[in-house]
């Protein structure tokens, strides 16, 4: 310790400051950690991208589906997650590294976590590159990973969270930040979201079931599916803008007041808004509504860490046209202000009425991922690395050249996905003067709204070349600078407060920004008021999820057919959910009951429609209709945009696990009995020997078909009779005609 030439603590005195001390610490910054994260950040902002530029032309082009591995209903749960988990994840970690240490004036607690943290954090994204295109997936939206990677990443997420804290315990700033309260309550949250959304019992190592069944899984996942966007896709997002913004453009944050109010009315009021992704579901009423409320209140919060963040740029907008990061920042704060508008709006309930399952909903998205994440993680990438390097940004044409190239792909991208949403929801909802469908035929909707899905992939392309451009413009300046991997500061050591006696008439947030381990608490507990309401109602009262007799398990065969739908990602594309409108009625049949779920473990509800809803198909059509479909669909209809899947008909299916699939059901409260568990195979066979009679029998002329001798051994008859079992376990009742 030295004593520092600047200290006078006359002066300090004069300007209403506390005096530091005597003395001052000589520490480092540790900039080799943020540069890894700022590596890893713009690889897979590629790699993610680029998947999803995949998935939008497979939607064009079905030959794009290449193999088992590659086709869409696998590629799209690949990229969601390189976009979430990779792209902005280590975007997060990036930034929280960065702003972190200067806001603490310390070190990181550990270098050695912050490798483990690092390393930890590649290995699941590449777990996860590896088992969802092999098909091993939960099929729950943003937590299709399972279990062992599961537990990889709250094992991550905790080192994670010791580091942090571990800093800011050791740090030289008695006030935490607003962005550190942000890093905080996403820390809590997102722990208590990944805990409670991934309560399953393992079958294998690559199989488990969920906890919770139907209407509950449903509710649960989209408890934790809407918060996985609040508090992993926007709190920390918030943390980095009002760290980052201000630097960018040297000013002072507009608020500090309005900072409390976006923090802590966004915490306790986002986490009551999953159930406006159920509305009109046999979700009970009274968590729809409270799901709608609450996300009409998030407007408040929202718009108002919006403004706070445009405002802190009065006086700078001369520096807006010219700066590129600015630039970026600014559209991305835009962009998250236009998305949490529009999100509060979808979740009322006769505009959720035509939005939901219409690629209205995904456009909506790609404005939050796209243009809020996109934006800022680009305009923190190009502020962050000149610095740490040493040098100044290599091309600021190029970066201009990237700031136009992805706002015009995001617009291309979403505009024509809203307008595609409009499309599909007017048309499924059109009567003709007879009352009958207008376009009954599912595929005219998707035939009108071709040329938007065109345009769309447009948008893609354009928005993934700006990120090469970046990649190219960031590695320029990087081989023209030097890391400064230790980058040395100086601070006075963290004064004893209970000398002093300053803050007895301080505002009562100053009291809690001093004290983080309350701060967590109190977030916590902000947190886990809306989720218990919601939550435990579901669980505990039995009147919340009715049964109805008739129902019951699926059978060995149709248990394994289910595995087979969701190993393939088909709820990707198909619902399992009618809603109580006349137009899905007539379309699908009579509209889902809450009971009907009740063994359904994980729910496949959805949450859009490429293809129709599929809940009442069982009994729908033949058996060799369904083996001709999945064989292929552009057979039967040139315009469908289906892939094929010729696997299903020949790979062969794994029965291994079968009896321990149904023990483990038998453990989660589905009534199968020991002498089931132990005949299941048996029972399997039986049923596949009849489906595969039944093909035989409908498709004489199909040569492969006939001269296949394990025909009832293949993955396409286990999945036959879990789709001809699909909605039939109660019947239509039509007030004219009886019961069918």
């Amino acid at each position: 310790m030295t004593k520092p030439p600047f200290l006078n603590t006359k002066k300090a005195k004069k300007a209403k400051l506390e005096p530091l001390g005597t003395l001052v610490d000589n520490f480092s910054y540790d900039n080799k950690i943020v540069r890894n994260f700022a590596y890893a950040t713009a690889f897979w902002g590629l790699v993610g991208t680029s998947i999803g530029l995949l998935a939008a032309l497979q939607l064009i082009f079905p030959s794009l589906n290449f193999t088992a591995e590659t086709t869409y209903g696998r590629i799209r749960p690949l990229h969601t997650n390189a976009a979430i988990f990779a792209f902005v994840g280590n975007g997060i970690y990036m930034g929280v590294y960065y702003s972190l240490q200067r806001l603490l004036k310390a070190r990181m607690y550990s270098d050695t976590l912050s490798k483990i943290h690092f390393w930890g954090w590649q290995s699941i994204i590449l777990m996860a590159a590896i088992t969802l295109p092999l098909g091993i997936t939960t099929s729950k939206e943003y937590a299709e990973l399972e279990w062992p990677i599961d537990i990889a990443i709250a094992l991550v997420w905790i080192v994670f969270g010791i580091n942090m804290f571990g800093t800011i315990l050791k740090r030289r700033v008695r006030h935490l930040y607003v962005a550190i309260w942000f890093f905080i309550g996403t820390w809590i949250t997102v722990t208590v979201l990944h805990v409670g959304n991934s309560l399953e019992l393992p079958v294998n190592l690559f199989k488990s079931y969920p906890v919770f069944a139907g209407v509950q899984d449903a509710l649960v996942q989209w408890w934790y599916g809407h918060n996985a966007v609040a508090f992993f896709l926007t709190t920390p997002y918030l943390g980095l803008m009002y760290y980052f913004l201000p630097k960018a453009a040297n000013r002072p944050v507009f608020s500090y007041r309005l900072s409390i109010i976006h923090f802590w009315a966004l915490i306790f009021i986002y986490i009551w808004a999953g159930p406006h992704h159920l509305l009109y579901t046999s979700l009970p009423d009274w968590a729809q509504s409270l799901g709608m409320v609450f996300s009409l209140m998030l407007i408040a919060p929202s718009w108002g860490g919006m403004l706070n963040g445009l405002l802190t740029l009065r006086g700078a907008w001369d520096k807006v046209r010219t700066d590129p990061v600015l630039k970026m920042m600014v559209v991305a704060i835009t962009a998250y202000g236009m998305a949490t508008l529009e999100g509060p709006l979808l979740s009322i309930k006769s505009v959720n009425a035509i939005s939901h399952y219409t690629d209205w909903t995904v456009g909506h998205v790609h404005i939050g991922t796209l243009g809020w994440n996109g934006m800022l993680t680009f305009g923190i990438l190009y502020w962050l690395v000149p610095r740490i390097f040493q040098t100044k940004l290599w091309s600021t044409k190029l970066a201009n050249t990237h700031f136009w190239l992805a706002t015009l792909g995001m617009l291309f991208y979403a505009v024509p996905l809203y307008l595609a949403g409009w499309a599909q929801s007017a048309m499924w909802k059109q009567f003709q003067p007879d009352g009958r469908l207008q376009f009954g035929n599912f595929l005219e909707t998707l035939d009108a709204i071709m040329p938007m899905y065109m345009m769309r992939a447009f948008g893609g392309a354009i928005y993934v070349i700006g990120v090469i451009i970046m990649i190219y413009n960031i590695s320029k300046t990087i081989r023209g600078g030097e890391l400064l991997e230790n980058e040395a500061a100086q601070a006075a050591p963290l004064h004893d407060e209970k000398k002093e006696k300053a803050h007895k008439k301080e505002h009562w947030h100053r009291w809690i920004e001093r004290r983080p381990v309350q701060l967590l608490v109190f977030s916590a507990v902000a947190v886990l008021i809306g989720g218990i309401v919601e939550i435990f109602p579901m669980i505990l009262v039995d009147e919340n999820v009715p049964t109805i007799e008739s129902v019951e398990p699926y059978t060995a065969l149709e248990l394994e057919g289910r595995d087979v739908y969701i190993s393939e990602g088909c709820n990707a594309c198909h619902s399992q959910m009618i809603r109580p409108f006349r137009s899905e009625t007539e379309r699908y049949g009579e509209y889902s009951k809450s009971g009907e779920f009740i063994y359904d473990r994980p729910h496949l509800w959805g949450s859009k429609r490429t293809g129709p809803d599929l809940h009442r198909v069982g009994g729908k059509y033949p058996d060799s209709w369904h083996y001709t479909h999945m064989e292929n669909p552009q057979g039967m209809n040139e315009t469908s945009i289906m892939p094929a899947y010729p696997w299903l008909l020949e790979r062969e299916l794994n029965t291994n696990y079968t009896s321990a699939k149904i023990r483990t059901l038998m453990a989660l409260g589905t009534p199968y009995t020991d002498e089931y568990a132990d005949g299941a195979e048996d029972e399997l066979q039986k049923q596949a020997a009849e489906i595969a009679n039944n093909l035989r029998t409908q498709l004489p002329d199909h040569q492969y078909l006939q001269n296949d001798d394990r025909l009832e051994h293949k993955q396409i008859v286990a999945l036959i009779a879990y789709l001809q079992r699909l909605g039939t376990d109660i019947s239509r009742v039509d007030d004219n005609e009886g019961e069918e």
